[in-house]
């Protein structure tokens, strides 16, 4: 995972940030608030902020091989049959523009189902460095752990609300990789959107595959979405990747925005372009309406 700890520095710009009184005050508990130390100054005056109403929004939880597993969800007020998409976080967990990732998506008619992959390992939003991050939690989160999650919440999702023949999946940065993986575990997810996810990477026991490695049997479609200037997650990898898929017969497609680096989504970040977020978010929205999730 050495690749994977330069990728985090290079894209967060720096590794480490002091853990000062007032970043400490932006650390909150419940999930859908609060920002990880480790990314603040958080830049509040872009930030995009979707209220609730007409929405049921807020925890809630299911327990999966015995561990009490939260999510933030949010959907439409006082209806069922809802298309579901699962948000998958960066590795600073469930926060507040996750959770507004949700609410944008129950907007649009969507269940939305940000789950907390992290609550074993312990809370992203203690962590005031990028390395201790990932050495004490990011680093210890088995892929199949996370699979399993989501297999969970999916299921939870048919029971409560949603239709599951209508799946979605849409993932940043560590959750962009997800992404991938996800979409091949579970071959009745309708449609990926993958924001800048890592593609090509180290393997271990605990990351058995990156996602050049499933291309060959993909069928499920991606729409993968980054940053020319990525300092992490070089283009030529993303032509690397598209070019497996297309000689799988893969339909998945790139966006890549030249003008920006890594999490150009993040409006709570000096990264934010407001632009290529736009134009990314009308792409993936339309590409879940073409591909049935919706």
């Amino acid at each position: 995972m050495n690749d994977f700890r330069k990728d985090l520095d290079s894209l967060l710009g720096q590794s480490s940030l002091p853990a000062t009184p007032d970043r400490r005050a932006f650390i909150k508990t419940a999930l859908g608030t609060g920002f990880a130390a480790a990314v603040l100054p958080v830049c509040a005056q872009t930030m995009i902020k979707t209220d609730t109403a007409g929405l049921t929004a807020g925890e809630v939880a299911i327990t999966v091989n015995g561990q009490r597993v939260p999510a933030y969800r949010a959907q439409p007020e006082g209806k069922t049959n809802l298309p579901v998409v699962i948000v998958v976080s960066e590795i600073f967990g469930v926060h507040e523009h996750i959770a507004d990732i949700a609410r944008r998506f129950a907007k649009l008619g969507y269940l939305a189902i940000a789950p907390d992959f992290f609550i074993r390992q312990g809370n992203p939003m203690t962590y005031t460095s990028i390395a201790e991050l990932q050495k004490e939690i990011i680093s210890k989160v088995p892929d199949e752990q996370v699979m399993g999650d989501i297999d969970a919440y999916v299921k939870w999702a048919g029971e409560n609300g949603g239709d599951i023949s209508r799946l979605g999946i849409n993932g940043f940065c560590w959750g962009g990789r997800v992404v991938w993986l996800y979409s091949a575990h579970n071959p009745k997810v309708k449609a990926g959107a993958a924001w800048y996810g890592r593609i090509v990477g180290d393997k271990s026991a605990l990351f058995p595959q990156q996602p050049i490695d499933i291309a060959p049997t993909l069928k499920v479609p991606v729409i993968g979405l980054y940053g020319g200037k990525d300092q992490g997650i070089p283009v030529s990898t993303v032509e690397q990747m598209k070019e497996a898929l297309a000689k799988a017969g893969n339909k998945s497609e790139f966006h890549v925005y030249p003008n920006s680096g890594h999490a150009f989504n993040a409006d709570y970040r000096p990264s934010y372009v407001e632009a290529d977020a736009k134009d990314a978010w009308t792409h993936v929205v339309a590409w879940f309406k073409s591909h049935g999730v919706i």
